[in-house]
């Protein structure tokens, strides 16, 4: 275990100015080096140069879409699924061109004309391998949580997709770009392997580890040529190093430019963007101090969310109500007050709180718990390291507490999944160990119930019966901060994060 250095939270935030030019030298120089040269078909032409994007996380699983690694390919263009997501949540054509459903089966009519970047043409039985692969993993990808799916090619263009009950939101989980649809080749080995194998206007040329990897364009795509010949991505974990990548103009797009670095950089550079992402404290309800609900009221009282936005995130924050943010209005308007266990005094009970370094706030977060709890009459301590770390003991529950920076729509655009995949008994992100069957039976109503207001009321009462349980205290909703040099064109600014560079995107 270990205790974070300095004094106070802040006591190296005055130190970011002068340290940010060096650490970007160090992680960020050279990578970007012959940027607007081809790396195989492509090249400078009349649309301008190649973009340069910093990354905040490497990958975990190889750009295995079965993983999180999904949402990298989804923002870099490369890899489709047969729906995609409007601004609205409302499932729209992308390889399929539409859909019908009777009882548990939905038929999609998949989309003429497209190839994949080995060359082959997209077919049922393309869309029927990459379902199974995603249905059959293990674990399985967080959108199928709870979902029995079973795809089969149903026509020359058509494939069905059946479930064992009726589930209303099909359309909406294959937008999930854990489900996105690759060539034969990808899972030709134990692994699935993406590069060469999308449907997107990149192709994935190679992939180096957990340093970088390079696109080209496809130039055979079904949407039309894109804008830009090809995307050198860097994966720079560090936060200071990647805002002072956007001063420099070490690089053109900068993922997740941390709070603490914002106020650094030219405001026309960057664009905040509220979003589906809650920073919370889950607590362990299987195993130490937490297993008592009272203990963990008392860990509830004792936390002060106003202090923690307006000291680690400078206000660039949204104080949390409940699980689910500002990002669905409508979750505010149908809330009403949770009933929740008297608190009881901790008597100095030792906890540990776990977190990790890939989000730059995180650790001030930790750091300010600690302090507060403490106050409370908690012992506590830390435990901080690089997500990839760090996230396999989180979910065997050997942390008392631990913070986490969560989307909640990021797989379907209806948090049902969210809430399932982190607090249902059998869920698969299940941090605070949570086996409850009121929350499982409101899950479940909340999973079943079919789109509109009363999904969403039942989602709503799903959330309320998860906070009674002080499982989990929500503690403030993200905003996204993307950088965009000045020479960038037609940027996504996606709360879901799920676009970063599309078709249109482009350097001038």
């Amino acid at each position: 275990m270990s205790r974070l250095p300095g004094n106070t939270p802040f006591a190296r935030r005055g130190l970011l100015a002068a340290v940010a030019v060096t650490a970007a030298s160090a992680l960020v120089g050279g990578c970007f080096a012959g940027n607007n040269a081809p790396s195989g078909k492509g090249g400078e032409d009349a649309n301008g140069g190649r973009i340069r994007v910093a990354m905040m996380q490497p990958p975990r699983s190889g750009l295995s879409p079965l993983s999180d690694d999904a949402f990298k390919l989804s923002r870099w263009s490369t890899a489709e699924t047969l729906v995609r997501l409007d601004p609205d949540g409302n499932a729209v054509p992308s390889l399929a061109t539409g859909w019908r459903q009777q009882g548990r089966t939905w038929t999609f009519t998949l989309r003429g004309g497209v190839t994949f970047h080995d060359g082959s043409p997209l077919t049922p039985a393309d869309v029927v391998r990459s379902l199974t692969a995603a249905a059959k993993a293990s674990p399985k990808p967080r959108i199928l949580d709870g979902v029995e799916l079973t795809a089969r090619a149903a026509g020359p263009r058509t494939v069905t997709v059946t479930t064992a009950q009726t589930d209303p939101l099909v359309p909406q989980r294959l937008s999930s770009p854990q489900l996105s649809v690759l060539a034969a080749k990808a899972y030709r080995g134990k692994t699935v392997d993406p590069v060469g194998a999308g449907t997107g206007p990149f192709v994935l040329v190679r992939a180096d580890g957990t340093a970088s990897a390079t696109l080209d364009r496809y130039d055979r795509y079904w949407g039309g040529r894109a804008k830009a010949p090809g995307i050198d991505v860097r994966y720079v974990p560090d936060g200071t190093a990647r805002a002072a990548a956007l001063r420099s103009g070490e690089a053109d797009i900068v993922e997740a430019v941390p709070v603490s670095q914002a106020g650094l950089v030219d405001q026309k550079l960057i664009t905040e963007v509220p979003m589906p992402r809650t920073n919370t404290l889950y607590l362990n309800t299987r195993r130490g101090p937490f297993r008592d609900p009272a203990l963990r009221a008392a860990a509830r009282e004792a936390v002060d969310a106003r202090t923690l936005v307006s000291g680690v995130y400078e206000g660039r924050a949204d104080i949390a109500g409940g699980l689910l943010g500002p990002a669905l209005p409508w979750a505010a308007k149908l809330r009403t007050p949770v009933r929740h266990t008297a608190p009881a005094t901790p008597k100095g009970a030792t906890i540990t709180i776990g977190t990790f370094t890939d989000r730059a706030e995180l650790p001030e977060v930790a750091q300010l718990l600690q302090q507060q709890l403490r106050k409370a009459g908690f012992r506590v301590e830390l435990d901080v390291r690089e997500y990839a770390h760090i996230e396999a003991d989180a979910l065997a529950g050997k942390f008392d507490a631990f913070v986490l920076s969560r989307a909640t729509v990021l797989d379907s655009g209806d948090p049902a999944a969210y809430l399932y995949s982190d607090f249902a008994g059998d869920g698969s992100f299940n941090i605070s160990q949570l086996a409850d069957p009121a929350v499982d039976s409101a899950l479940t109503t909340a999973s079943t119930t079919a789109a509109g207001d009363a999904r969403r009321r039942a989602v709503v009462a799903a959330e309320a019966a998860v906070l009674a349980t002080d499982a989990a205290v929500p503690l403030l909703h993200e905003r996204v901060i993307q950088g965009d040099a000045a020479r960038v064109v037609g940027a996504a600014h996606d709360p879901r994060e799920r676009e970063l560079v599309t078709v249109h995107t482009h350097v001038r």
